[in-house]
């Protein structure tokens, strides 16, 4: 039936046989109505095509419905695919979004952009900004004063701070241990730029990884990259020149990885009998590397969509009068997709994504 923009509570309420307070409180989601009433009311509000007013929800909540979030470096796949997560939730969870993308990671001026997103009074605020370098110096003394919650995407843990992240070490040192068991040994590591905190703990999982296996880390075994498929290249050619008898790679990311198999196969070598490849991020068109990339899987749109559950969670906990006390950092674990870049023992496992 076509939307009836006209319709009104009051219609509902006669056609439903109930009161306007009734109708109200199903759609403010109140617990205090009976099951049958509630889905008798919410079938009459689809045949007439009733729209309710988001503001005057908001007014009678004291609440906006708007999530503020702010981001940076969309031109990087994590950044986009997260921001894409966040989007789907909080469309889905019936909030709409204030989007601040700061020009730079560095980015210093950081109380202009609260004030801002609390002027239009936003229920919460999603930091999807990554940690590079020293941006989170300002995180303690500025969320003091905030009068709202703020949910931060990707950063190392600290006590009592709202974060969701992917346990990018774990991922490193599954990498590398799927490696170990395929009979490689010599294990270099291409790293993203390590400003970065997601770069670092997938390096230190290479080095736990070599360590628990009883294999010591060398410095001239691991190069560094900026994401990019070019860098990763260039990395590797350097790798070699260091380390010419390494016979496997664990790549930062995908993209560089795209670029190792193709310079690896280029110098020679074959993929997977003399060399092994695997890359991080699991991006879909690894399944199509020749040969297809063994990869680790962070689903980034889960990841921002975690991120909006979360600062939900934390919104309704707030106007419910018990705002919580203590809150952990949430680590989402890694997967590993084994495709032929790096099977030389085993491949009756292989497996696409």
């Amino acid at each position: 039936m076509s939307i009836n923009k006209r319709s009104t509570m009051k219609q509902v309420a006669k056609a439903a046989g109930v009161s306007t307070q009734t109708v109200s409180r199903v759609i403010n989601e109140r617990p205090d109505v009976a099951p049958q009433t509630r889905d008798r009311i919410r079938k009459v509000i689809a045949e007439i095509g009733y729209q309710p007013s988001a503001l005057a929800r908001s007014l009678i909540q004291q609440r906006s419905y708007t999530l503020g979030v702010v981001t940076a470096g969309l031109k990087y796949n994590g950044p986009a695919r997260t921001l894409n997560g966040i989007t789907s939730q909080a469309e889905e969870l019936g909030y709409a979004m204030l989007l601040k993308e700061l020009p730079r990671f560095d980015t210093e001026t950081i109380e202009p952009i609260f004030q801002n997103l609390l002027s239009h009074h936003v229920d919460g605020i999603v930091w999807a900004v990554p940690q590079v370098g020293d941006n989170r110096r300002w995180v303690t003394d500025t969320l003091i004063d905030l009068p709202v919650p703020v949910v931060f995407i990707t950063m190392e843990s600290r006590q009592n701070l709202p974060i969701i992240a992917y346990d990018n070490f774990l991922g490193g040192k599954m990498a590398v241990e799927h490696l170990l068991q395929e009979g490689y040994r010599r294990i270099g590591h291409i790293s993203g730029p390590l400003d970065w905190w997601e770069s670092r703990q997938r390096r230190a999982g290479w080095e736990a990884a070599l360590t628990g296996w009883g294999i010591e880390p060398q410095k001239t075994d691991c190069t560094e990259g900026n994401w990019s498929s070019a860098s990763g290249e260039a990395a590797f050619r350097q790798l070699l020149e260091q380390s010419p008898d390494l016979d496997a790679v664990f790549v930062g990311n995908d993209q560089m990885a795209l670029s190792v198999v193709r310079a690896a196969t280029l110098s020679g070598r074959k993929i997977p009998a003399q060399f092994g490849v695997v890359g991080f991020d699991g991006l879909p068109e690894t399944a199509y590397y020749s040969p297809p990339l063994t990869t680790i899987v962070q689903d980034q749109h889960q990841l921002g969509s975690q991120a909006v559950v979360e600062i939900v969670r934390l919104i309704q906990n707030l106007h419910a009068g018990h705002p919580s006390e203590e809150t952990a950092a949430v680590l989402l674990k890694p997967e590993l997709i084994v495709r032929e870049s790096s099977t030389r023992l085993h491949p009756g496992q292989v497996h696409s994504a």
